[in-house]
């Protein structure tokens, strides 16, 4: 190979680990978002069975009158 191959060969390879690197990156970001995601969707279905609850809790009727000035 020429000179001029050999240069454009070993850029394009450096080029691609790069890639490879910032792919790999990207993936564990991708990792660590789904876990929070999840973490976050258990922690919602909890809230809300909590907030069922304390509704289901409360006294079903009419509110009394406010005090008359």
């Amino acid at each position: 190979m020429t000179d001029k191959y050999s240069d454009r060969l070993q850029r394009l390879e450096e080029k691609f680990e790069y890639q490879e690197l910032t792919i790999d990156s990207l993936n564990e970001v991708i990792i660590d978002q789904q876990k929070q995601l999840t973490l976050l969707t258990e922690q919602l279905e909890q809230l809300r069975s909590q907030l069922t609850a304390s509704q289901e809790e409360l006294p079903v009727g009419e509110e009394p009158p406010p005090p008359h000035y």
